[in-house]
């Protein structure tokens, strides 16, 4: 799998047959409850949370949700959060903070709908307001990258303590066809640009934007929705013990220095920098 370039990375994600929060869920939790609302505008089902039990500890779980058809997509509005999505998922974190309860956050959208109903609704403002309040939530927060993880969109379910993308998942902050269309004024270029733009797993860990990588299982998730979920469980049973006695002091310094060196860069010993 290694041996993938992002634009065959991007295919797979792709694949109608591909797990989803859904399906992971079950696989991974026990006696989830979802809950709905934002206690302000409505409920969105592009956002799917509640509360479960992993490993016998109390955790929330917050996700994007993506469908395997198109009745589901239709039903989810395509992975696309509404401000109202991101309001509920801003709910139940701080009424984890409240019960100090460890967030994880699946990650799986284009990005956030752009429609003109969630721009009336403040759709700007809800993602800003989770990038704020996650930046200083007072309780462990895990965040995974299962299939496409696209711009505010999914970066307001991305402000964690320690990032993770499963083996074939894209992280950027624009999509490739965007890119292309962007810089060279031709979507016709959106395979190049997928593969120019450094947003694989491997990628994203060199840069420290992202700390670990998931193997999926061989062949892709799709090929072996329950090894992956093993592996995705495994993972999380060490993040949440590593964490487990991180004073919150701490976690809260280590969430600020991990977001705020992201874009350092050097270019070369001449620049000295």
């Amino acid at each position: 799998m290694s041996n993938l370039t992002a634009w065959e990375r991007i295919s797979l994600v792709h694949q109608k047959d591909r797990p989803t929060v859904r399906d992971y869920i079950p696989m991974i939790f026990d006696s989830f409850i979802e809950m709905h609302g934002d206690r302000s505008f409505g409920d969105d089902p592009a956002i799917v949370g509640g509360i479960a039990y992993f490993k016998g500890r109390p955790v929330t779980v917050i996700g994007q949700v993506k469908g395997r058809n198109l009745e589901e997509n239709k039903a989810s509005n395509f992975a696309m959060p509404h401000p109202e999505g991101y309001r509920k998922a801003l709910r139940l974190m701080k009424q984890a903070e409240k019960f100090h309860r460890p967030v994880i956050c699946f990650i799986d959208t284009p990005g956030a709908f752009c429609g003109i109903g969630a721009e009336e609704r403040g759709q700007g403002e809800a993602i800003a307001r989770n990038l704020f309040e996650l930046m200083r939530l007072q309780t462990n927060v895990i965040s995974i990258v299962l299939g496409e993880g696209g711009s505010g969109g999914a970066l307001a379910l991305g402000v964690c303590d320690e990032l993770a993308m499963l083996e074939n998942a894209v992280y950027s902050i624009i999509s490739p066809r965007g890119f292309a269309s962007i810089l060279w004024k031709d979507a016709s270029r959106e395979q190049e640009a997928a593969n120019r733009s450094r947003i694989t797993a491997e990628d994203l860990i060199e840069l420290g934007v992202a700390e670990k990588m998931i193997p999926e299982a061989p062949g892709g998730a799709h090929l072996g929705p329950e090894e992956t979920a093993q592996n995705i469980s495994a993972y999380l049973e060490d993040a949440l013990q590593r964490f487990r006695d991180v004073p919150v002091e701490t976690l809260l310094e280590g969430r600020y220095h991990k977001f705020r060196k992201i874009g350092e860069f050097s270019e070369g010993p001449e620049s000295g920098l």
